[in-house]
């Protein structure tokens, strides 16, 4: 093995190594005022050059800072005092600017009168309630101003109009119109889900022309489109309504226990869930006796409600009364017109024989215990009563004390 030995020679020029920076003065500098900037001494050639400019513009001044103002007179910093005829051309084009894009019409604007396209914004009403501050209504001939539409100032103009004592209240006109009940009218009303001829209203108690133009807003018909029908059979021993004497109201019955197995609802491809919140303002349209038995409708619909139990409700309720007693031919057309309750004529019903001891009632009308005060005009006792249709809808197989949904193709 060869072992080499590198021997370093050395430099022909030695390199001569850096003197350190020392400062000058002994005096330590002032770490906490900033350096001061070195500068650049200016001489004539970095000085700005002046351009020819044609004989009819104006030549444009120069500043010693050279830093060029972004007016549309080109005039530099600092040049306040340019020669005249600089002054003089800059307040031609000024004068000319004005003509040409603000004409006379424009700049006077007449006192007193306010020139808003959209009445001011009101703190008193939320964000979505407010006028929109678009120009597009404004360039189709819309005026904010004469017909607001939303905010105080549409209640304004709507209050102005006088009002005639004798005009239906809004909620009447809604309920007859069959858009909703009377309650869920002023629950509408209340939430600001109403607009008449354009303006919101949400004051119950509002009259109204009757032949006025009724918007519903989307989010009324989403509630109303959630609510539920159910048709439960009524057993002997519960009351419709109220509790009352030491009786349960029929609606204690609607929970799942007792949901029909057999409702065709159950068995679809998207069965509908009990919910707490179906129990909700859930009341019975119609009543039966507390001995009476049979279908009972229990809705949140108010257009139901109205429908089978409205002041013009005319659906057709049929009834099997189980009696005791003789009924001769006479008395049977008595039972189908010529008697009267409480000073008024009844409307015309259908009575006939269903077996030897049942007869078959079909009304249209539902005065309190009606048909068991009928029977005893004419000498018979009621035994038992059971309601097995309201309408279209037959009570059918639905056992007692159970309910089924009112399905979406169903119908009274």
């Amino acid at each position: 093995m060869t072992t080499l030995k590198i021997t370093k020679k050395p430099s022909d020029t030695p390199t001569a190594s850096k003197a350190p920076v020392r400062r000058t003065d002994s005096a330590k500098r002032d770490r906490t005022v900033a350096p001061q900037k070195a500068v650049m001494p200016r001489t004539e050639e970095s000085q700005p050059v002046k351009r020819e400019h044609a004989p009819s513009a104006a030549p444009n001044p120069v500043n010693k800072t050279g830093q060029r103002n972004h007016r549309y007179d080109g005039k530099l910093h600092g040049d306040e005092g340019g020669d005249n005829a600089s002054t003089q051309a800059t307040e031609a084009r000024r004068s000319e600017y004005r003509q040409t894009e603000r004409p006379a019409e424009r700049q006077a604007r007449p006192a007193g009168i306010d020139t808003r396209t959209s009445p001011k914004a009101s703190k008193e009403e939320p964000q979505y309630r407010q006028a929109p501050r678009r120009g597009g209504k404004v360039r189709d001939g819309y005026d904010a101003i004469a017909t607001p539409q939303y905010g105080a100032a549409a209640k304004a103009a709507y209050k102005s109009v006088p009002v005639n004592l004798e005009s239906p209240r809004l909620s009447k006109v809604m309920a007859e119109r069959g858009i909703c009940s009377r309650r869920e009218a002023d629950e509408w009303i209340t939430n600001g889900w109403v607009m008449v001829d354009g303006v919101i209203i949400d004051t119950l108690g509002t009259r109204i022309s009757p032949d006025a133009e009724i918007i519903i807003s989307s989010y009324a018909h989403e509630t109303q489109s959630e609510s539920v029908t159910i048709i439960l059979h009524k057993p002997v021993g519960y009351v419709s309504g109220q509790a009352e004497d030491g009786y349960q109201p029929a609606i204690v019955l609607v929970h799942p226990d007792n949901q029909w197995e057999d409702d065709p609802t159950l068995h679809t491809h998207y069965p509908k869930e009990f919910e707490r919140r179906f129990l909700n303002g859930l009341a019975p349209a119609g009543r039966l006796d507390i001995d009476s038995t049979g279908m009972l409708v229990l809705t949140q619909d108010g257009r139901v409600a109205r429908h089978l139990i409205g002041e013009n409700s005319d659906v057709e309720k049929e009834y099997l009364v189980r009696v005791e007693g003789t009924l001769t031919d006479a008395n049977m057309k008595l039972l189908n017109f010529g008697l009267s309750l409480d000073g008024e004529k009844l409307k015309p019903a259908k009575v006939s024989w269903q077996n030897e001891d049942q007869l078959r009632f079909a009304l249209r009308e539902g005065k309190k215990r009606q048909i068991r005060r009928m029977c005893e005009m004419v000498g018979l006792h009621v035994v038992g009563l059971k309601r097995v249709r309201i309408g279209s809808i037959n009570l059918g197989k639905l056992p007692v004390g159970q309910w089924r949904y009112l399905r979406p193709e169903e119908k009274f």
